[in-house]
């Protein structure tokens, strides 16, 4: 048997193999194809919910499902080479995608975001459907919520796009993707009740994608980045990954012992 995690690397029979031994647990990375700034490639969402799937299901002997590498992206069809799927669309195939695997045998999944906050809305519609239809245990893994007790500790700021945050991961995990002499920063300008940090401490409203209109002031700012990607390290990006794929196996250990 090929030693990969990736379900798209494996025979038919392999699978069916790892299922019968008892493997019912499996990752379904989630994430965008959408501009990250002059400095980081438009894959960038995918690619980090691939690298924590991918290191998480070796560390936790389970398998991940290929990725999905399209998101809820309308608020950056401003710049090219992003590419937008409906909510609806989105939360339908996630949904058939549970079925398909449960179908075979699996029993536990967890969702990987790599879009943010911005894919949780339909990622919570499709899990909901899965745990009630199809009786699965399902949980969403975000790495900005699952991040808030190490973020301040790096010296980063709040989320933003294209940061300190994301250029760390990257330069970390796809260092010959990213071009930091491109970077410009934009730090976060300060808006009375509004946060799309999940860390934040105060009052906040709730995250709506911004419209073209406000989206082409950030562009024409920054190149489409928001926060100061200056501050992104290789070494902490190491902190950032290690942390998250920890917790990522926690909450995979969590599922098993549920039953």
């Amino acid at each position: 048997m090929t030693d990969s995690v990736w379900l798209q690397d494996l025979t038919w029979e392999e699978i069916k193999d790892q299922i019968e031994a008892g493997g019912r647990t499996i990752l379904l990375p989630f994430g965008s194809t959408e501009q990250h700034g002059p400095h980081l490639p438009v894959g960038t969402d995918t690619m980090v919910a691939m690298t924590l799937a991918e290191d998480a299901a070796a560390s936790a002997g389970i398998l991940t499902a290929p990725p999905l590498w399209f998101g809820w992206s309308p608020h950056h069809m401003v710049l090219p080479g992003t590419i937008t799927i409906r909510p609806e669309l989105l939360a339908e195939i996630a949904f058939d995608m549970v079925s398909s695997l449960h179908h075979h045998g699996f029993e536990n999944f967890v969702f990987i975001n790599g879009h943010r906050i911005v894919n949780i809305t339909w990622m919570q519609i499709a899990g909901e459907k899965a745990k009630r239809e199809l009786g699965v245990k399902l949980v969403i893994f975000d790495p900005a919520y699952m991040s808030k007790t190490i973020t301040n500790k790096m010296g980063w700021g709040s989320v933003g796009h294209a940061e300190e945050i994301e250029g760390s991961h990257m330069m970390y995990r796809y260092p010959d993707r990213v071009k930091m002499d491109r970077a410009v920063d934009n730090p976060h300008s300060q808006n009375s009740l509004y946060s799309v940090d999940p860390s934040f401490a105060g009052d906040t409203l709730c995250y709506v994608p911004s419209s073209p209109a406000e989206m082409r002031q950030l562009t024409e700012k920054s190149g489409g980045t928001t926060g100061e990607p200056s501050k992104a390290t290789a070494e902490g990006g190491k902190v950032y990954h290690d942390h998250l794929v920890s917790r990522l196996v926690e909450v995979i250990r969590m599922l098993q012992a549920a039953g």
